[in-house]
């Protein structure tokens, strides 16, 4: 009997129709449009507009795009994981609310947080799912409203963060193809250096949290810039060596898309062409949950059965880790 591996077998993608530029952000911080290139990459990001919107309105149009162009129908859904730092609210999960308004009455679902690994640290549950074989078609969003937490006065942040959602389904193979390995690591020396200091059950919100800007993401650039250059770098390197690939053998690096020179560093570490780097940052700058699952959206018909693709992130807390993927079909 073949062994059961997950892969993944349809993709979907959305992202708000605003468009925030780097010129434009020129007059609302004190920062120029090849200052923000040459440091990272980013040319424009989207912003969700409109009341009431949140995370849950991203994820929703993401999965209802990977329906509709896999011809599913999601009341063969198991199981709804949303990747997400950026909640719809606390208590009530978002994911929840997502897996019914998209007609997936017959899974469960929950919110998974691992800042901007939240997305990779999903691809592990979602394919142990699989794997155990008590679950058919796992699937797997991951969305960010980063915009709601950011400062838009602080150049340090509201220069780096969009808003976006993709989305994933995760199905048993038996070929060999889809997860093939992983390495997961965290460390919570990085717990002060990105950060939302109001509204978790340490500092409630209140009139003074407000007044203080305590409801924005706080992050230090030197410091996550430091432990995410290592870290993605050493995790994407180590699974190369452990699952014997050279740079010959790897189709496609899947980068967290953070900062375009953490990106480089990473792919120089493994010795891969930057011509098999999959890179959108310059359009939507870091969207957190959504940066992966986005780039597959993105090259999906780039992407060839067989394909051996590596994955990276790194995150706030902090968290990071790497995937070994084979691709598991042609997209026509």
């Amino acid at each position: 009997m073949n062994k059961i591996t997950a892969a993944i077998t349809a993709v979907g993608g959305y992202v708000p129709d605003f468009v925030l530029s780097n010129k434009v952000l020129e007059t609302m911080v004190d920062t120029n449009d090849e200052w923000i290139t040459s440091r990272t990459g980013i040319k424009e990001r989207r912003i969700l507009k409109g009341e009431g919107l949140g995370t849950s309105y991203l994820a929703i149009q993401a999965a209802k795009d990977l329906l509709k162009k896999g011809n599913i129908d999601p009341l063969e859904i198991d199981l709804v994981l949303m990747a997400t730092a950026t909640p719809d609210m606390l208590v009530a999960s978002t994911g929840v609310y997502v897996a019914s308004q998209i007609g997936a009455t017959n899974a469960f679902a929950y919110d998974l947080q691992a800042a901007c690994s939240s997305f990779l640290f999903g691809m592990s549950t979602a394919s142990a799912y699989i794997e155990s074989g008590r679950y058919k078609k796992v699937l797997l969003i991951g969305a960010d409203k980063m915009s709601s937490i950011i400062d838009y006065t602080d150049r340090t942040t509201c220069i780096i963060f969009g808003d976006g959602a993709g989305a994933v389904l995760f199905e048993p193979n038996l070929e060999g193809l889809g997860f093939q390995d992983e390495i997961m690591k965290s460390d919570g020396i990085g717990r002060d250096f990105l950060k939302m200091d109001a509204g978790g059950s340490m500092l409630p919100p209140s009139h003074e949290t407000v007044d203080a800007n305590q409801h924005f993401i706080f992050q230090d650039g030197k410091q996550v810039y430091k432990y995410a250059v290592t870290g993605m770098a050493d995790v994407s390197e180590k699974i190369m060596q452990r699952n014997n690939l050279t740079h010959d053998d790897v189709n496609w690096l899947v980068a967290h898309q953070a900062n375009k020179r953490i990106i480089d560093a990473t792919s120089s570490r493994m010795g891969v062409d930057e011509s098999k780097v999959l890179i959108n940052i310059e359009k939507y700058g870091n969207t957190t949950s959504a940066t992966l699952p986005l780039l597959l959206f993105d090259f999906e018909k780039k992407l060839k059965k067989g394909d051996n693709l590596i994955f990276a992130a790194f995150g706030g807390g902090f968290t990071w880790g790497s995937i070994y993927l084979k691709w598991a079909y042609n997209r026509e």
